[in-house]
This record gives C-alpha cells, sequence and structure tokens, in this order.
C-alpha cells in the first residue's frame, strides 16, 4: 500500500486539478465582489491575502507534484485545500454583514412549519448529558468525514480521487456562494438580538444590519463537563460567525460525503458513515447552530449539489 503510493505515475497530470480551478475561480469571483464593494467590506487586506495565500498553496503543491509526481502528492494537493476551507468560511461574513439579515424570515418559516423553535425547544427537552454528548459527537464528525471518505477514494478507488476532490471542494464553494447573498447568523446569534423573549413568545423581529456593529452568540447548549460539548466550544471559538445558516452546510456536505460513500460501491462505508450524518442532522439544531429548517434543506441542497458537481466534472472529462 505504501509502495503505490509513492510509486511515480506514468502519466502525470501537468495542468492544475480541476478543484485548484474552483479554487482560484471562487477566490477571483469574490475578491471582484469585495473590489467592488470596498467601502463596506471590512478586513479587504484580509481577504486579499488569503487569495494569495491560496495561490502559493497551489504552486507549491502543484510544484511537489510535478517534482515527483505520485499519489501521495495528489492527496497533499488535496488535503492543503481541505485545510484552507477554514479560512474561507468566516470571510463569507465579512462578505455579507452589510446586507439586511434574513433571520427573521427563517425563524418566521420555522414557527409557521412546526408551531415553534425547535432550536429553542430540543436542547431542553432532552438535556441529558448522554444525548448531548452523542449529539456533539455528531456534529464534530463532520471534520473526520471530510479525511475519511477522500481517504477511502486514495487507496481504494484512486481513479476516482480527483472527481471526489472536485465535488468535495467544489460544494463547499457552491454552499458559500449562497451565504454571501442568504446573510443568516441562525439561532445562537439571532435570538439574543431579537430579544430571547420575543422568540418566546412568537415574535421575530427584523434586525436589519445589526451584526455590522456586534455579535454575541448564546452559550451552546449541552452537558458543560462533557469532552465532546468542550471541544465544541474550542471549534467555535476559533471560526464560528453569524452567518452561513441557511441552508446548512454541515448537513449539506455531509450529504455529499455520503452520496460519495454510496457512489465509492462499498456498502460497509456507507453504513458506518450514515448514522454519523443522522446525528449531523439534529445536532445542528439541538446546539443552535441552525434551524430545523437549515437542516432540512441541507439535505436538499447536499443532494443537489452533488448530482449538479459530479455531472458537470464528467462532461468536462469527456473526449
Amino acid at each position: 500500500m505504501l509502495k503505490g503510493l509513492i510509486s511515480v505515475e506514468k502519466q502525470p497530470v501537468r495542468g492544475l486539478l480541476a478543484f485548484e480551478w474552483v479554487v482560484l475561480g471562487y477566490g477571483l469571483l469574490t475578491l471582484l465582489y469585495a473590489l467592488m464593494l470596498h467601502d463596506k467590506v471590512q478586513g479587504l487586506c484580509d481577504i486579499i491575502g488569503l487569495r494569495v495565500q491560496a495561490v502559493v498553496v497551489i504552486l507549491l503543491s502543484w510544484g511537489l507534484y510535478r517534482i515527483f509526481p505520485c499519489r501521495l502528492t495528489v492527496f497533499i494537493r488535496i488535503l492543503a485545500q481541505l485545510l484552507l476551507l477554514g479560512s474561507w468560511y468566516p470571510e463569507t461574513f465579512e462578505l455579507n454583514r452589510f446586507l439586511p439579515n434574513l433571520d427573521h424570515v427563517f425563524a418566521t418559516w420555522e414557527q409557521q412549519l412546526f408551531g415553534f423553535q425547535p432550536a429553542l425547544v430540543f436542547c431542553k427537552e432532552y438535556a441529558s448529558p448522554w444525548v448531548s454528548e452523542l449529539l456533539t459527537l455528531g456534529y464534530e464528525s463532520y471534520y473526520p468525514l471530510m479525511g475519511i471518505v477522500p481517504l477511502f477514494y486514495l487507496f481504494r478507488r484512486y481513479d476516482e480521487l480527483p472527481k471526489a476532490a472536485f465535488v468535495i471542494i467544489g460544494s463547499f464553494f457552491v454552499f458559500y456562494l449562497v451565504f454571501l447573498f442568504l446573510p443568516a447568523g441562525g439561532p445562537q446569534y439571532y435570538y439574543p438580538a431579537a430579544g430571547i423573549e420575543n422568540i418566546r413568545q412568537g415574535i421575530f423581529p427584523n434586525i436589519g444590519t445589526y451584526f455590522m456593529g456586534d455579535y454575541e452568540g448564546l452559550p451552546i447548549p449541552g452537558w458543560e463537563d462533557g469532552l465532546m460539548y468542550k471541544t465544541l466550544q474550542v471549534m467555535h471559538a476559533a471560526g464560528e460567525r453569524p452567518t452561513a445558516a441557511f441552508p446548512s452546510s454541515h448537513v449539506g456536505v455531509s450529504v455529499v460525503l455520503l452520496w460519495l460513500a454510496w457512489e465509492s460501491r462499498n456498502r460497509k462505508l456507507f453504513w458506518s458513515l450514515l448514522p454519523f450524518g443522522v446525528l449531523m442532522f439534529f445536532a445542528t439544531f439541538y446546539i443552535q447552530a441552525h434551524y430545523a429548517i437549515d437542516a432540512i434543506a441541507g439535505l436538499l441542497a447536499g443532494t443537489l449539489i452533488y448530482f449538479g458537481l459530479r455531472g458537470f466534472y464528467l462532461k468536462l472529462k469527456k473526449p
């Protein structure tokens, strides 16, 4: 297996891989958007700096592959972009915070559909430590899943690895584009901004551009002494922002990964990952990161994005 990873490829790919073009395309498109709105966008230097960093990482990893073209260096190119995704996400907040917030719309839809706010009730009705830890584990499984699926393709379906990487990384950027024009912070940020008493009474005020000046999130509900809970606190403190609520990219990308697991034709892989996807779905509104309709929309969006990107990639690769 190790020998296969470092065996020199007979016909190395000369140019950039499809997912690297996706990164460059998204970076250029959003840079132009930021420059057009430079008087409203905060942190423009950081936005430019991230794109410089992405280009440097692409060139370095491409150069490494050209020097030693093998499966391992292909995976390094993929891993480098997966690791950068954590930097692209908070930027969506800087690019949408000046737009009128839409949380009142989604909270109203939530109330009309369920008759209450699942994000407000669920965590209180099921406040036991084991539910908290189990669902928090499901939420955090999002990150290992992003590594497990590409690794499986690396070792068992290498010929399909570039397609899997294109679909995974492409799905993130599709969601990020959506978030730029649907500014919603989710319950953890909207509830305190709107007033928790208003939320309990089914009143959902329009907070406009409230997040231009301030954003304070609710404490994460759950068992505070739990290991999973403490890990989640660290993760949220590092990169969470009042953005990207609708649809849930956590659910959507998990759906994409599950579709890739199914397409791998290894049913053990799919069925072993599915429980984490189910836990992920419920965890999103248990920890008040999302409304329940965000998670439902994530199921649909993830499926549409998967088949859309998969079909687009196959058309690109047709001789």
